[in-house]
């Protein structure tokens, strides 16, 4: 072979080199291609999910607590005194029950806490007649006294204070009430749960005296 067809046949060999590489290439680019397309995909997936499980939300409590009053108390002993929080949390359902939770504790939160859990194992039925209460009464609690009366539809909680809250969470809705004796928010929530404690449904009156219902109403 002469000089000229040897550069000749080098040159094809060259070029059929090239278009090998070249084809090797093109499958690797569109690999890579499809690997960069697929994992974005992959990550929105995943994100997708995560917001699915922050969506779930928890089923809120029927109870409901309300902090009536907070107050720093101190208890003498022998080395000083020990300083600590008295807290009256209101603990009802809307629904006909209702307690009153009194606790101490160094911190307030603690303090908060044990007076719900005490609300709740000294919880009260109310009967309710038509959004109010079926007869008057008056409730004491030590120096303090709430008297109690049923009001018409549309009257309101004609009340303030730890009775008002008492009233709310009991799910009576027009009711007039009047604090008498001492202004003490405990005694005045006490004497709110005793009157409610002692009511008498229509349904037992009528028990008793051999009567229905429409009977006794009328």
């Amino acid at each position: 072979m002469t000089e000229e067809e040897k550069i000749e046949s080098g040159a094809v060999e060259e070029t059929a080199g090239a278009e090998t590489v070249n084809e090797t290439a093109e499958p690797e680019a569109a690999a890579a291609e499809e690997n960069v397309e697929v994992l974005p995909a992959k990550k929105q997936r995943s994100r997708k999910k995560k917001i699915e499980t922050t969506k779930e939300e928890q089923p809120q409590s029927e109870w409901k607590e309300q902090v009536v009053q907070i107050r720093r108390v101190t208890k003498v002993v022998k080395g000083g005194k020990k300083l600590s929080f008295r807290a009256i949390v209101i603990v009802g359902n809307q629904k006909g029950q209702v307690g009153v939770g009194c606790a101490k504790a160094a911190e307030v939160i603690i303090a908060i806490q044990k007076a719900v859990a005490d609300g709740r194992k000294n919880l009260v039925s109310v009967p309710i007649f038509k959004t109010t209460i079926p007869h008057p009464i008056t409730g004491r609690s030590g120096a303090g006294a709430v008297m109690l009366r049923p009001a018409s539809q549309g009257t309101g909680i004609i009340a303030g204070g730890a009775v008002r809250s008492v009233l709310e969470l009991a799910g009576i809705e027009n009711i007039l009430s009047k604090s008498l004796g001492s202004k003490s928010p405990l005694n005045a929530a006490n004497a709110t749960i005793a009157a409610l404690k002692s009511l008498t449904p229509f349904s037992e009156v009528a028990k008793k005296r051999g009567l229905t219902m429409a009977e006794l109403l009328n």
